[in-house]
């Protein structure tokens, strides 16, 4: 009897309890948070700018829309060359920006984005997420007071839009030309003249003659921006880069604060964002380069006599830098192994498979 009352007693304290808990549910909700993120793209471009986008969706549904992040496009708070200064700053909390745009600030930002013969889309990828890249570029980004990840990646780009051939080395002599990173240091060793343009800023140059070529990114986004109409020599291959990161960067205080879980939708979100990104270049540039075509475009790969100065000047620049820069030397240690392991790997299994694919397939 004793016992039946015991058990009794527990039950009926058991169902008392039970709507008590539900309270302590609902304070242990991760807070609502509110940031900013400026954007560096065009917001005519669905694609670069449009990860910017899909990365912020994503972080709200991860987070059961409590951690809500709003994109801004260039010049909306910042200008779009300025984004980091502005994270760095406090001004806003995060930007989605291109690292080689920065280089002015230390060299070594490039790898964060990509450097001239570098990485294409997958060796990059390989690198960063488990050759310890990621680490190595946030031990830089800590002298900036920020945090970064990638978001976004173009896959291989397109060489640029010039209003003349370019027939040698010596056709480069002088050319003013819109790029960005290390790239235009290359150029710079062979008498151009590079200039750093943001993406809504390069038609109104190039339509006016104040640039010779620009490289933007590729058939897709060179289309909506219009540079066709005004240069009719499109080049190939993007020597500058194999493949470019786009990056997310916080305000490193800011992350900090962060709870966990949320720290954790953002790494999910960039990751996300990034396959998106590339496959929507992916399959949308094929159509668009075949636009450009059937409008008068003259398609032109860069001599070889380009490409290997251009290369003899990148690997002369890799050394400098290396020598100059600390952190450079640092993250091109491990970089450099990386490409050329994968190289090797690369040689054997996926390079011998596109070049076959290619030749049959230019048969047909």
């Amino acid at each position: 009897m004793e016992r039946r009352t015991i058990l009794r007693r527990s039950a009926l304290a058991a169902t008392v309890a039970a709507p008590l808990a539900a309270p302590a549910i609902v304070h242990a909700q991760a807070p609502a948070i509110r940031w900013r993120l400026t954007s560096s793209y065009p917001t005519s471009l669905d694609a670069i700018n449009g990860a910017g986008h899909v990365f912020a969706k994503t972080v709200a549904e991860l987070t059961d829309d409590r951690f809500q992040i709003r994109v801004f496009g260039p010049g909306e708070v910042v200008p779009a060359l300025q984004a980091l200064d502005a994270v760095q700053a406090g001004t806003v909390e995060c930007c989605h920006t291109t690292m080689s745009f920065y280089i002015g600030k230390n060299p070594a930002f490039a790898f964060a984005t990509g450097v001239p013969f570098g990485l294409n889309t997958r060796q990059q990828n390989a690198w960063l997420y488990e050759g310890g890249g990621i680490d190595l570029l946030n031990e830089l980004f800590r002298q900036y007071n920020a945090y970064s990840l990638p978001l976004g990646t173009t896959g291989a780009q397109m060489g640029g839009w010039f209003r003349k051939e370019v027939k040698g080395v010596e056709d480069l002599k002088g050319l003013k030309m819109r790029i960005a990173g290390l790239g235009g240091t290359v150029l710079q060793r062979l008498g151009g003249v590079p200039q750093q343009l943001a993406g809504g800023d390069i038609y109104p140059a190039l339509e006016r003659g104040t640039i010779d070529a620009v490289e933007w990114l590729g058939p897709y986004d060179d289309e909506k921006l219009g540079f066709n109409k005004v240069a009719p020599y499109y080049y190939y291959p993007a020597w500058w880069e194999g493949a470019a990161n786009t990056s997310f960067v916080a305000n490193l205080d800011q992350w900090n604060a962060l709870p966990k879980s949320y720290q954790a939708a953002i790494r999910t979100a960039c990751a996300e964002a990034t396959h998106w990104m590339v496959a929507r270049y992916d399959t949308r540039n094929p159509d668009a380069l075949r636009r450009l075509l059937a409008s008068g475009t003259q398609l032109r790969p860069f001599p070889r006599e380009v490409m290997d100065a251009c290369y003899r000047e990148a690997m002369a620049l890799e050394q400098e830098l290396a020598a100059k820069s600390p952190e450079y030397r640092k993250i091109h240690e491990s970089w450099a192994k990386a490409r050329d392991d994968m190289r090797a790997w690369f040689r054997v299994a996926e390079l011998s498979f596109d070049n076959y694919l290619a030749q049959v397939s230019a048969r047909r």
